[in-house]
Parts: structure tokens; sequence; C-alpha cells
């Protein structure tokens, strides 16, 4: 698809925000990307760097399929992951500029990310559908049952009794039903615990949908790759083919293709997301 230029991209979008019935936002890793949380580079080495010396992975994406010998070193490892990417807000300010942008519009978001930014940013937590689970929740790894439990304390005491890359054998989460080991609720097989919450989610999501078809409505998709495209991006795309009042827009970095039957009703901005969200 050919590129318009950016500044008349950005005068479009915030037009649609202004105009539009409704706003979907979809958003995927480049938005957490964008606003500081990257899991590799400076940041992975400073704060993982004994665990790439002993175990030689050289990322925190990686390091979480590592297979370690002990849940000891698991949990040492999973805690530290958690606390900097759920409980630590270093936001350079890219989903605070993205509320202000739509805090006082109708909108609804989907994501899969799972780092809780945009509750912790002040979205309605009412209009927000985590499709992929949840770093501050931990579930049976069987599972036994489906419900999900907070981990905040948990972490945080993992993370401040670890020594040498291992937590205490005593801190390792177990199932409260059925006593067997506990792990994140991540999607990841087909063990993911869509607890009630999930499922009160996803039913907000569809009924808003469901409310606003065939409106002028705006698909605002941030950061969202190719990595599991059937959650938001294609579905954002039929349901801009199938409704001519819909705009679908696409602020990410270098993966910005558009299907030919929507390149009208398009908005394309290829950029880093924090400036184009600083720039409006």
């Amino acid at each position: 698809m050919k590129q318009n230029n950016y500044t008349a991209e950005i005068e479009r979008l915030k037009k649609e925000i202004d105009t539009a019935d409704a706003i979907v936002i979809g958003a995927g890793a480049g938005l957490s990307t964008a606003a500081g949380y990257t899991y590799s580079g400076e940041r992975f080495e400073k704060l993982f760097g004994d665990f790439e010396e002993k175990y030689g992975f050289h990322d925190m994406y990686t390091g979480g399929f590592y297979p370690f010998d002990t849940d000891e070193e698991m949990w040492a490892y999973w805690s530290r992951f958690i606390y900097c990417n759920r409980y630590t807000d270093l936001d350079n300010g890219t989903y605070k500029k993205l509320f202000e942008l739509v805090k006082d519009k109708n909108y609804f978001v989907i994501t899969t990310n799972v780092d809780h930014r945009f509750q912790a940013t002040g979205f309605d937590k009412e209009r927000l559908f985590y499709t992929q689970g949840d770093y501050g929740l931990l579930q049976c790894s069987e599972p036994c049952h489906n419900k999900t439990y907070d981990n905040e304390t948990q972490v945080l005491d993992m993370v401040k009794l670890q020594k040498n890359m291992k937590i205490p054998t005593e801190l390792i989460p177990k199932c409260p039903v059925c006593g067997k080991p506990m792990s994140m609720n991540l999607r990841s097989d087909d063990t993911f615990v869509e607890d009630e919450g999930w499922h009160i989610a996803a039913r907000r999501y569809k009924n808003f949908l469901n409310k606003y078809k065939g409106t002028h409505i705006l698909f605002l998709e941030l950061g969202v790759g190719y990595n599991t495209p059937g959650i938001i991006k294609f579905p954002f795309w039929n349901m801009t083919m199938d409704n001519p009042n819909a705009v679908y827009a696409c602020l990410n970095f270098k993966e910005i293709g558009v299907p030919q039957e929507i390149e009208d009703q398009t908005i394309i901005i290829d950029g880093d997301i924090c400036r184009t969200l600083n720039d409006m």
C-alpha cells in the first residue's frame, strides 16, 4: 500500500477519533515495546545479566521457554520477569498519551498484551479484554479448576528472597485445590484457564461490537504483529470490509500491510508509536 503523508495521516486519525461513534482499540506487543517494556538489549542485560551468563539466553522471551532444571530456578526467573514487566511502572508516556486521546470517547480495548498496562494507566477495566492472560495471575498447571489467583505478594517475596538465581523451596506456588504446581495464566497451550473474569470481558467485547455494528466505528490497531493475527488484525480487517462506515487505522513499525479491499478506509502510520501519539 502506498504511504500517505505522515502529517496528513495524523490529522485524519485525529478527526476519526473525534468523530467516530465508537473506537475499538486493538493492542499488541509493539505498544508496550514503544512504552519502554523491551525484552532484550540494555534492559535485559541490566535485569537478567546473571541469568544470561549462566543459562546462555539473550532476551526475556527466550528465557520464558528455558528448561530450568528445578522449580526454584524457574520461579526465580519468572518472579523477576513478572516483577519488572507487571509491577514496575516505567511507561515513557505512551499509554498515558493514548488514554488522554480516548478517555472521553466511547472506546473498548482488546489486547494480546499481558502486562496490565491499560488498567494501570487508568483505562476502564470494564472496557478491557485481555485475551491471553495476565502476568499478575497464577492458575493450576493441570488445571484442576477454572480459577485464577493474584500473585503480587508471592512474586514480591520470590524476588526479595531469591539467592543465586533460586527461590526458597517453600515459596514454590502450589494449587490450593489439588496441591500440584501452579503456572502462569498465559495462553501457551490448551491448559490456559479462561476464568469467569475472562468470559465476562469476552461478552462485553462482543456486545460492544454488536451494538455499534454498521456505525461509524474506528478500529485503532497499535503494535499488532503477525504472531497471533487471528485475534485482532484479521478480525479488524474483516469488520472493516463488512462496514462501509468503518475506518481501520494501523500504527506500527514496518508491519503495516493491509488488504486492497479496505485501502480507501485505512489510515497507515509507519513509525514509533510513542512519537506518533505525542505528535497527535
